[in-house]
């Protein structure tokens, strides 16, 4: 019975103490997460900005944006730094789709979402094995990008018909983004209450302009899978940095790459809001 009674809180303690460590890893995981995320779309839209002033700089990618802090000075401490974190966010994305940490649910909506969830963190692992490979040495390992899937794609039955539906998928997915910046539902799991009125206003706008930007170009690249099918051909598929470079070709195209360049700095911006403000659900 002594024996019995020690034992039942120690065993109740230490039960607590791991809930206690697992909240506390899953929240870490997320914030650590957003502000690597954050990282990687600030040195895209730099790199976009000073194309379209001119200034070097380029039309790039997630995985080019890894690349590019290799580059820097310290770029094998900012390659750790930034592996680690984006290793953190695929991590919590895997926890939110496991543990459905966003109450999703079981309907078919809420599946969907949380497949969605689960795709980026295998996205986010990638991206870290790209910072990973470079520390070693042995390149980034993009494996294709948009263009390989599409060959891929077309090389199976109804190859082309795969390919048009990933197409409609993703700007169905970008006309989602462009939804949530005109109603402002991202900012619904930012705790920004503690904020001025006028700050918050800022934050908010920022962080519409970041979704909305992101919501653009997925347009563009949800266009690019069509016209690949269409056209019977992978090179015409292209990415976020293919859809950069479109509209620097466009009339105006300094002006508009660099407005799309400022949204998505904003979007890095976002991401550094959702980093320090954003409600972390735990398991």
């Amino acid at each position: 019975m002594a024996t019995g009674t020690w034992r039942r809180p120690d065993l109740q303690r230490a039960a607590r103490a791991g809930q206690d460590a697992s909240r506390s890893g899953v929240e870490w995981a997320a914030r650590v997460g957003y502000a690597a995320r954050g990282a990687v779309y600030a040195v895209i839209g730099v790199l976009a900005l000073m194309l379209a002033a001119g200034e070097g700089g380029q039309a790039t990618d997630t995985h080019g944006a890894v690349e590019e802090v290799a580059r820097q000075p310290f770029g094998s401490v900012l390659l750790v730094l930034l592996g680690v974190g984006l290793v953190a966010f695929a991590l919590w994305r895997f926890a939110q789709a496991a543990w459905d940490l966003e109450d999703k649910g079981r309907s078919g909506k809420g599946i969907a979402a949380r497949v969605g969830m689960a795709g980026s963190g295998v996205i986010h692992a990638s991206l870290a094995l790209t910072a990973f490979n470079l520390l070693r040495g042995q390149g980034g390992g993009g494996g294709g990008g948009n263009q390989g899937l599409t060959a891929r794609l077309m090389s199976q039955p109804f190859g082309q018909v795969l390919v048009v539906l990933v197409g409609l998928g993703v700007m169905g997915f970008a006309g989602y983004q462009l939804h949530r910046a005109w109603k402002g539902r991202m900012l619904e799991k930012l705790s920004l209450s503690g904020l001025a009125a006028r700050r918050r206003t800022e934050v908010e706008r920022i962080c519409k302009a970041g979704v909305a930007a992101r919501g653009v170009v997925f347009l563009l690249v949800g266009s690019f899978f069509i016209q690949a099918a269409l056209r019977a051909d992978p090179g015409e598929a292209g990415g976020l940095g293919e859809a950069l470079g479109t509209l620097a070709r466009q009339p105006f195209g300094p002006w508009l790459l660099g407005l799309v360049a400022l949204g998505l700095v904003a979007y890095a911006v976002y991401q550094l809001f959702a980093a320090r403000y954003r409600r972390i659900p735990t398991p």
